[in-house]
């Protein structure tokens, strides 16, 4: 299984924290959130390979990350210097998948969200089911609702529907942007976007994947902090405590 991050963002919303540096690599109780996650997840996991899809704008600063790491982590940079110019996040996988030649298991993730639980028992889960598989979590605010990539399971907690920001959300349980795609459904990426797939938020393709392959949703065990803007990155400096195993 390979690890492909998401980080080719431009994080207008913490301006000036991020107008010439990457949100990934702001600094949480001593370390970069991008350190949180791959650190736990190359203890927790059998993943040894890290891919950072990286915006052309700051593709430097993670490759001198990279370098440093005690990882294996390979930077792609996806060319584009603008949150304008975007390629959004399928397309962003997609052309990582291109340019690397990639064809395996994928656990791909966005690269500014803390955690307080491991990211191994996600992995577990996607073992288990043997098929593409995400998080959810009940999220009982309306407004932030509206915002969340939102799914529909039956009882063996299979995906029936997910949608993106929907202004009528089916259910209250929100899927955070960590997935596991299965190697044969990573290949259709490309078909997904061919045949009409939105590219710009991370769920878009599980929203095509699940009406075309099995997916499972996993309830989240534990939190996500997502360091939107710089009340929310102040706040977590202050209260995040770590991941529990």
């Amino acid at each position: 299984m390979i690890c492909l991050i998401l980080a080719a963002g431009y994080a207008t919303r913490l301006y000036p924290l991020t107008e010439n540096f990457p949100k990934p690599l702001l600094d949480v109780k001593g370390k970069t959130i991008l350190d949180w996650l791959v650190d736990d997840i190359s203890e927790s996991t059998d993943i040894t390979e890290f891919v950072v899809i990286s915006n052309h704008k700051f593709a430097g600063h993670f490759e001198a990350w990279a370098k440093a790491s005690k990882h294996d982590i390979k930077v792609v940079d996806d060319m584009t210097s603008s949150n304008e110019t975007r390629l959004g996040a399928v397309r962003d996988i997609e052309y990582a998948i291109d340019k690397l030649e990639l064809d395996d298991d994928m656990l791909v993730i966005a690269g500014d969200n803390v955690l307080d639980f491991s990211l191994g028992k996600f992995v577990a889960y996607f073992n288990e089911k043997k098929a593409s598989s995400v998080m959810r979590y009940y999220e009982g605010d309306k407004k932030r609702l509206l915002k969340c990539g939102v799914v529909t399971v039956d009882e063996n907690e299979r995906v029936t529907e997910m949608t993106e920001k929907s202004p009528t959300p089916a259910t209250n349980w929100c899927t955070p942007p960590f997935y596991i795609y299965k190697r044969e459904d990573a290949r259709l990426i490309k078909n997904a976007l061919e045949s009409g797939c939105g590219y710009d938020a991370p769920g878009s393709f599980i929203a095509w994947l699940c009406k075309n392959s099995a997916v499972y949703s996993m309830e989240m065990p534990g939190s996500r902090y997502d360091i939107g803007n710089l009340e929310s990155y102040e706040q977590v400096k202050t209260t995040y405590k770590g991941i529990t195993n």
